[in-house]
C-alpha cells in the first residue's frame, strides 16, 4: 500500500505542474501575438533606415571626413559584445542558443588576436557566460519587470555605446540576440553596430534621370542618422527577442505539458497495476484462509 501512496502523490505532483506549465504556454501564446505585431511594426523601419544609410554612405566612399560611426575608429582590436538575452528562463533553448553564437563569436574574435569585453543586456546572458568569460563581462543591463519593450529602455544603451566609442573604450561593437523567424524557429544572429553595417547590395532607386538634392548635405544627415540607428538596432533586437522568447516558451511549455499527461498516463497505469495485484493478493489470502477452515 505504501508504494499505492505514493504514487498517487506523484500523480497529483506531475498533474499540479501539468496546470502550471498548461497556464503558462497559454500566457506565452497572448503574449507572443503582441510580441509579434510589434517585431512585424518594427522591421521595415529599420530596414529602411539600413538602406538609407547604404545609399548616403555609397556616397561617402573613399574620403576622409567620414563620421566615425561609419567609417570606424582606424583600428579593430578592441571588440565589444553586447548579449541581449532574457530576465527568466523556462523557454527552451532560447537563452542557451544565444550564449552558444556568443561564445562562438568571442572565441572567433580571441583567434584572430582581439581584445574581447562583454555588455550583457538581461540576467540569463550573464550568468550563462560568466563562468568562461567572467572577467570579460563588464556590466550587465536588467530589465526585469519590463511588460512591454519600447524604445526609452533601447534608447540609454545606444547612449551608452556612443559614450563608450567616443571615450575609446572599444573598436567595434556587436550586438548578438535572437532573430524571431516563428513559434518553432528562432536564429541567433550577429549585427555589427560600430562601425555601421553597410550592406553592399543595397540598389540605388531608379529616378529616371533625376538627381537626389539633399538638404542639409549627406555629411551632416549620416551624423545625424548613425547614432538613432545604433538605437533603432538595438531596440529592434529587444523586440526580436521578446517575440523569441515567448515563441520558445510557447513551445517549451506545450511540450512540457504533454510529456506530464504522458507521465500521468504511464503512473496511472502502474497505479491501477499494482492496485489490482494488491487485490488479487487479498482474496487469494481470503480464500486460502477459507480453505485452511
Amino acid at each position: 500500500m505504501a508504494n499505492l501512496k505514493a504514487l498517487r502523490g506523484r500523480i497529483t505532483s506531475v498533474k499540479s505542474t501539468q496546470k502550471i506549465t498548461k497556464a503558462m504556454n497559454m500566457v506565452a501564446a497572448a503574449k507572443l501575438r503582441r510580441a509579434q505585431d510589434s517585431v512585424e511594426a518594427s522591421r521595415p523601419y529599420a530596414e529602411r533606415m539600413e538602406r538609407v544609410i547604404g545609399t548616403l554612405a555609397s556616397g561617402m566612399e573613399g574620403r576622409d571626413d567620414a563620421p566615425p560611426l561609419l567609417a570606424g575608429s582606424g583600428a579593430d582590436q578592441r571588440h565589444l559584445i553586447v548579449v541581449a538575452t532574457a530576465e527568466r528562463g523556462l523557454c527552451g533553448g532560447f537563452n542557451a542558443n544565444i550564449a552558444k553564437r556568443a561564445r562562438a563569436k568571442i572565441a572567433e574574435l580571441e583567434v584572430a588576436g582581439k581584445e574581447v569585453q562583454i555588455l550583457c543586456v538581461g540576467r540569463k546572458g550573464r550568468d550563462a557566460l560568466r563562468r568562461m568569460h567572467g572577467r570579460k563581462i563588464i556590466d550587465t543591463i536588467e530589465l526585469a519587470g519590463v511588460r512591454n519593450v519600447g524604445f526609452e529602455h533601447a534608447s540609454p544603451i545606444g547612449q551608452r555605446l556612443l559614450k563608450m566609442f567616443e571615450n575609446g573604450e572599444f573598436d567595434v561593437c556587436h550586438l548578438i540576440f535572437s532573430k524571431f523567424v516563428s513559434v518553432l524557429t528562432q536564429e541567433p544572429t550577429v549585427l555589427r553596430l560600430i562601425p555601421a553595417q553597410v550592406s553592399g547590395d543595397v540598389e540605388p532607386p531608379d529616378l529616371e534621370g533625376a538627381v537626389y538634392t539633399y538638404e542639409p548635405d549627406e555629411d551632416q544627415i549620416l551624423r545625424e542618422l548613425l547614432p538613432r540607428n545604433i538605437s533603432v538596432q538595438i531596440f529592434r533586437g529587444l523586440l526580436e527577442n521578446a517575440a523569441s522568447e515567448q515563441g520558445a516558451r510557447m513551445t517549451a511549455m506545450d511540450n512540457a505539458t504533454r510529456n506530464a499527461g504522458d507521465m500521468i498516463d504511464r503512473l496511472t497505469l502502474e497505479y491501477n497495476r499494482q492496485r489490482q495485484a494488491a487485490i488479487t493478493n487479498e482474496l487469494i489470502e481470503i480464500i486460502s484462509g477459507a480453505e485452511a477452515l
